[in-house]
Formats: structure tokens, C-alpha cells, sequence
């Protein structure tokens, strides 16, 4: 629950305030998906809409366990995409169960 509450503020969190820097960082959806996937070997981890549903933006983390990379990108309902944050050293954390009977 904790690393979908991280994600969630980090997308939304990063949309909200990104769109005057990412002005100059845009494309075609397809154009900038090949790009992340041919040149830093990244996949969709997570997607989530942002808005209104009839005008949404679609909001989404390409990330890449090989090359440690990610990407956070926001589209238009025109199908513009655009770059609002990158990085490396991704890692996806995982959630350890606690065993019954224990505190927390």
C-alpha cells in the first residue's frame, strides 16, 4: 500500500506542477514511447488518469530494471506526450507482509 501511495503522489505530484518546464520536452506519443523503449530499454510500470474524464491526461512512470532509468510522462487527450521527469537508479520496492500476531 505504501509504494502505491509513493507513486500515486509522484505522478500526480509531478503533473501538477510540471506543466510550465515540460513545454519544450514533447511529441507524439508513439515517437516518445519508441524513443523510451528502444534507447533506455524502458516498459510501463504505472498509469493513472489526472483531470476531468473528458479532458484527462493520462499520466505514466516507463521504467527499466536493466538500465536503472525511468521516465515520467504526461498525454493529452490530442495523444501529445511530454517528459516531466527522468532519472536513474529506479528500484521497485516491494511490501513485507507482517506476520499475524505481531505489532506494527
Amino acid at each position: 500500500m505504501f509504494k502505491r501511495l509513493i507513486t500515486a503522489g509522484l505522478l500526480f505530484g509531478m503533473a501538477a506542477a510540471a506543466p510550465p518546464a515540460f513545454a519544450g520536452n514533447c511529441g507524439l506519443r508513439n515517437t516518445v514511447i519508441e524513443r523510451l523503449q528502444s534507447k533506455y530499454s524502458e516498459t510501463l510500470s504505472a498509469r493513472g488518469l489526472q483531470g476531468h474524464q473528458t479532458s484527462a491526461t493520462m499520466v505514466e512512470v516507463w521504467a527499466s530494471e536493466e538500465t536503472g532509468t525511468f521516465t515520467v510522462i504526461v498525454t493529452s487527450p490530442q495523444g501529445v506526450s511530454c517528459v516531466v521527469a527522468a532519472g536513474t537508479d529506479w528500484f521497485q520496492s516491494t511490501e513485507e507482509a507482517q506476520p499475524e500476531g505481531t505489532s506494527s
